[in-house]
């Protein structure tokens, strides 16, 4: 079997208005733009990928991520045997730096290929399932503290068992949003914070020490990711699990963040590392290690979703019993562009148990979201 071409088809789809994220980074999250990824080959099977384009969070875009596949990965991957993923994917690190989203579009296809080429889902090619299903949470957006309240009673009524609140807005409203989850869901539900880096060193630690009469279990990304040193000095001072998600990217941070004692769990995304294989080396590596993982979210669709769940299925490295994992994309979205819904559920992700990451694309609503 040999790839022939890549396609790829820029799309933009809107958030339900009620759930549009705020977070610590600044702006809201109202709309994700994706760039849909397929990987044809002589034999007729297609692999499926996704990219979430959004430049606030990669420094990626749609526009970005298609020159980039057209005009380095393509020509590198043409003529190649696409099961031979390992390494096709030493070959993207070398095609250009960074763009992490972009390659995993491609990365992920090509598990999806080999995974149809095998009649295998692709968490039986990674090693085989580790647990039924991947636990999840709910992320409160950081809206004003009543519109939070809401959001959490709806999310519980769901039957989502843990959840976290966006913070590092300010201190003062951060404090007043999760009082009033907090208040929202009574006592018995996990809840965590994360700020996206959006605190400073001047007002991290008092924040913290203010929200701790509300119960939480940990803090993710209370400071700004470059800010290795300083977090690793406050993960001292809190006596929280620190969640690093922004700081980590590659296997290389995962060490770095290792090294500095830094965090106590590392955030993992099939995005962020450059694809599902990357991923779970990171994941491997912090079993390895005394670390803990779990799966963090851009808001994936149907085909990230899937390849997200295929890993949490298949590593023992994510902690989602312990840290619930965010596969909750296709609960901020009305529409999909694929034929038929995951069973993500509230609290649980399954994958289907077809083969390849178990999704097909809907023709249809491709044209509808596809940007002209």
């Amino acid at each position: 079997m040999k790839i022939t071409r890549i396609e790829t088809i820029p799309i933009q789809v809107p958030l339900k208005p009620e759930v549009a994220i705020r977070s610590g980074r600044g702006g809201a999250h109202t709309v994700s733009p994706f760039l849909i990824v397929k990987v044809h080959t002589d034999s007729g099977i297609v692999g499926l990928g996704e990219a979430s384009c959004t430049p606030r969070w990669s420094g990626e875009d749609q526009f970005t991520a298609a020159h980039l596949i057209k005009a380095y990965l393509e020509p590198l991957l043409v003529g190649q045997n696409p099961i031979e993923i390992e390494p096709l994917t030493q070959k993207f690190r070398l095609a250009f730096a960074g763009n992490m989203f972009t390659k995993s579009a491609v990365e992920m296809a090509l598990w999806d290929i080999a995974g149809r080429a095998a009649g295998k889902p692709v968490y039986e090619l990674l090693g085989g399932k580790v647990r039924e299903f991947v636990t999840t949470k709910w992320s409160v957006s950081g809206v004003d503290p009543d519109k939070a309240a809401q959001i959490a009673r709806q999310a519980i009524a769901q039957g989502f068992k843990a959840m976290k609140v966006k913070v590092g807005i300010d201190p003062d409203g951060d404090v007043a949003r999760v009082r009033a989850v907090r208040e929202a869901i009574g006592p018995s539900i996990k809840l965590g914070v994360d700020a996206n880096g959006g605190w400073n060193l001047k007002n991290v630690v008092s924040t913290i020490e203010r929200l701790r009469e509300f119960n939480i279990y940990f803090v993710e990304q209370p400071l700004p990711p470059e800010e290795i040193v300083e977090m690793a000095g406050l993960r001292e001072r809190i006596g929280l699990p620190v969640i690093a998600d922004e700081s980590v990217y590659t296997l290389q941070d995962a060490k770095m963040l290792l090294h500095m004692k830094a965090a106590d769990v590392l955030s993992v995304y099939v995005g962020k590392a450059g694809g599902i294989g990357p991923a779970k080396q990171i994941a491997d590596f912090a079993a390895s290690a005394g670390l803990r993982c779990t799966i963090g979210s851009n808001l994936e669709l149907g085909i990230g979703s899937a390849a997200m769940t295929h890993l949490g299925m298949a590593s023992a490295g994510i902690h989602a019993e312990s840290f619930p994992c965010d596969i909750i994309g296709p609960f901020y979205y009305n529409d999909d562009v694929v034929k038929e819904p995951l069973p993500i559920v509230a609290g649980q992700a399954r994958p289907n148990g077809k083969p390849g990451l178990g999704v097909e694309l809907d023709d249809d609503k491709i044209q509808k979201y596809r940007v002209k």
